[in-house]
């Protein structure tokens, strides 16, 4: 991080604030096609806040697809629409804001979502899967500099940092996930068969462009964390065609009902 990262961290904390007085313990993190999922989240009732990321100081807008860009905040949660990748080219500093973000504003417990492509051969386009654990293949991290004042730790402990206590939960709450090893890649080209055989090899059983900077962050502010991927295509030379961005919109959009079943429910037993 760099050495303004407390400022910028402490300005967009400001920004929230001054919009709604509301400060949840859960957050969650909506991946590619899974925005629209924020509407059933958390309903009108609950006279929830919706701020838009350009109005939040150093966000900005994303520039991907399937990506909203708001922040919504209730009483118990609140939802990022859409998140940062590294490959639209900005820093990791700006990849984590949103994170450091909410641990700003009292969030304990960060579940993040993403679109994955499977590796694991029993894998299917649809299958929700929790994340067990990660490889970090972005050939840098976030933590790297100057220790963010606001942090609780230097070294975080990455042996449980996707908490095996809301993975229990969370299979009590859908019997029917599955679960993986999670391999993020800078991106933004696709692998390539030869890569996924790798990172096959590796012990990995899926693999995306985000997550990992967000979860080594959260963990650095002693954040609760719990991920849960969707499979939204086979991974290079899995599927016998060529890999598009659409489909992944596409099948995050028709998972909607389930994930929403599932964030749902984790919300409330988190909460209770």
């Amino acid at each position: 991080m760099q050495a303004d990262f407390r400022e910028r961290v402490e300005k967009a904390v400001c920004s929230v604030k001054r919009r709604t007085e509301r400060a949840p313990g859960i957050a969650i993190v909506l991946g590619s096609g899974l925005s629209e999922v924020i509407d059933d989240l958390v309903p009108e009732p609950d006279g929830a806040v919706t701020i838009a990321y350009r109005e939040i100081s150093g966000f900005g807008s994303p520039s991907i697809s399937g990506h909203r860009g708001t922040l919504t905040v209730g009483d118990d949660v609140a939802v990022m629409a859409g998140r940062f990748h590294y490959y639209e080219g900005g820093s990791l500093d700006d990849v984590v804001l949103p994170v450091a973000t909410l641990a700003g504003l009292g969030v304990h417990t960060l579940i993040v979502t993403n679109a994955a492509g499977g590796i694991r051969r029993d894998y299917r386009p649809g299958d929700l899967v929790l994340i067990a654990d990660h490889i970090n293949l972005m050939g840098t991290s976030p933590l790297i500099g100057p220790q963010d004042a606001g942090s609780s730790a230097r070294f975080p402990d990455m042996t449980d940092a996707y908490d095996p206590a809301l993975r229990e939960i969370a299979c009590e709450l859908d019997p029917d996930l599955k679960s993986g090893v999670y391999a993020a890649m800078s991106g933004p080209a696709y692998e390539t068969p030869a890569e996924i055989t790798m990172l096959e090899r590796l012990g990995a059983d899926l693999v995306g462009m985000s997550t990992v900077p967000e979860v080594l962050a959260a963990r650095s502010y002693g954040l609760r964390v719990l991920g849960v991927s969707t499979v939204t295509n086979l991974a290079a030379g899995r599927a016998g065609k060529p890999l598009d961005h659409r489909e992944v919109v596409e099948v995050g959009a028709s998972i909607r009902d389930r994930m929403v079943g599932l964030l749902s429910r984790l919300v409330a037993a988190v909460r209770a």
